[in-house]
């Protein structure tokens, strides 16, 4: 009965790394392969839980019938122990992170093992030992050397009470999901995975798993968001400045009459520069910035803006586009700005009806002609024709695509591009429990990477968990000061961990 929760695919490919080769800890040939059984790694929070249960117990039927069937299965255990929730907890009972956690591993192996679950205990992993984080350091290294790990300032979420940075999944309603506490935007240098290198295998290789559910597999490919479309400017002739966008709907270019900037957009400090309304502008911007990225681009939230009183100039008809700040656009996204067609999008529609700006219909159904004043929603259908699009008017809309696209070429006015939604993975965390960065900071040689026969950097003891606005690291005076690996002249380290 328990066949048909073994994926065949994966059947097949444990044979076949079984006839290449067989590793020293296999020694018994009884002509099968060897049975891995991986279960969820838990977090060491003290006790588990009847989802831990439930999971472990069916985890353990597959490797006892495994084992029955003649296989060598391997079935350990685990615990994801780095982490802000024990660095809090450790804080909150004025005890050492390693201590609480530590403590907990052992209840937690206690109650597992009263279940009589079969795991190898031999092979139990804690991440936060340094013989396991070593590896971790060895992998990020490896990842610098390829170009993969990189450093640059970024606006991240900020939680004040915390004194960390958290991902957008972790901030709740405009609230650290762990204290509720405002999250506010800070500006600082972090530590990142350039994911963003593999986004085409990512969807190329869905096809490889037949045997995922179809909606899964669509969230990721929406994760990834690729898409295909014209990157064009417009110029601000009062500041003699220009501004890009990019936009996968080439045909509605006609319908442009007004562009969205995000207040982290770099012109946003030139347009409120001597702005009559400088002062709510940048009230504006201020509570926008605060607000996280999930909520700012959810349907459900309120689209808000403030028209700048400044306007740009249109590539093609030459008629002036008001520039506007707005709460549903993210700066990291696409160019950073978005050119707004009321008629042909309905988030625009209902921006422009609400701030009364105006409407211009370029495209429309093949049988019958659209009016502005019968009109209660945006034309979003995929099929039409286009209206007052100049030498486009009347051309289909998909070839109308490709043909502005080739005319914004040929004149200079834009070029063809491939967008992502996917973006680099932000993995440094200004905290003490998690694995070192293995970085050490030269003023004469610059980044330098701690030589791998000095790994794993090892947490020190003596920090402070109240360091403010940097990690507990910076305030251990004999972790920080190092040398130079490559000159051997006074250095630094990084000061901030690796998240999870």
């Amino acid at each position: 009965m328990l066949e048909k929760y073994i994926p065949q695919e994966i059947e097949k490919k444990w044979q076949h790394v079984w006839a290449e080769s067989k590793c020293d800890c296999c020694t018994e040939d009884n002509g099968k392969p060897p049975y891995y059984v991986l279960e969820m790694f838990p977090y060491p929070s003290g006790n588990l839980h009847m989802g831990h249960v439930r999971n472990y117990t069916i985890g353990d039927v597959i490797a006892r019938y495994r084992r029955m069937n003649g296989y060598n299965v391997l079935h350990p255990m685990g615990y994801d122990a780095f982490g802000m929730p024990a660095e809090n907890a450790a804080i909150k009972h004025n005890i050492p992170p390693a201590e609480w956690t530590y403590s907990n591993i052992a209840n937690m192996t206690r109650q597992q093992k009263s279940l009589g679950l079969s795991y190898d205990w031999d092979r139990e992993v804690a991440t936060c030992h340094e013989k396991y984080y070593k590896w971790t350091q060895w992998i990020f290294e490896l990842l610098y050397k390829r170009g993969l790990a990189y450093r640059k300032e970024a606006k991240v979420n900020w939680c004040e009470h915390c004194n960390t940075v958290l991902a957008n999944e972790q901030v709740i309603e405009g609230k650290c999901w762990r204290c509720d506490t405002p999250v506010v935007k800070k500006d600082l240098k972090q530590w990142f995975f350039k994911i963003t290198d593999y986004a085409d295998r990512l969807l190329e290789d869905l096809k490889l798993l037949p045997g995922w559910p179809e909606r899964v597999k669509t969230m990721q490919k929406n994760w990834i968001g690729r898409s295909e479309g014209l990157e064009f400017s417009f110029d601000i002739p009062s500041l003699k400045e220009k501004v890009a966008v990019y936009t996968t709907r080439p045909d509605t270019i006609y319908g442009v009459t007004f562009v969205v900037l995000p207040p982290e957009h770099p012109l946003v400090g030139k347009l409120l520069e001597n702005n009559p309304k400088k002062a709510e502008l940048e009230a504006f911007c201020e509570k926008v910035r605060n607000t996280s990225d999930i909520e700012r681009t959810s349907t459900e939230s309120e689209k808000l803006g403030m028209y700048t009183g400044i306007d740009c100039i249109h590539p093609l008809t030459g008629k002036k586009v008001q520039i506007w700040i707005t709460n549903y656009v993210l700066y990291d996204y696409g160019t950073g700005a978005v050119m707004g067609v009321p008629t042909g999008d309905q988030r625009d529609w209902m921006f422009a009806t609400k701030y009364n700006i105006p409407k211009i219909i370029t495209l429309q159904p093949k049988d019958h002609e659209l009016k502005l004043e019968e009109m209660d929603h945006a034309y979003e259908d995929k099929d039409g024709v286009l209206v007052n699009a100049g030498p486009f008017t009347g051309m289909e809309m998909h070839k109308a695509m490709s043909a502005i696209i080739d005319y914004m070429e040929e004149k200079g006015l834009g070029k063809r591009r491939v967008n992502y939604r996917l973006r680099d993975w932000l993995i440094s965390r200004q905290r003490y429990w998690g694995a070192p960065i293995p970085i050490i900071y030269c003023p004469k040689c610059g980044e330098q990477l701690v030589p791998e026969d000095q790994l794993p950097v090892k947490l020190p003891e003596d920090v402070k968990f109240t360091a403010g606005a940097v990690s507990p690291l910076a305030t251990s005076e004999h972790f920080v000061h190092c040398t130079c690996p490559k000159c051997g002249g006074p250095a630094t380290r990084e000061t901030d961990t690796i998240d999870t």
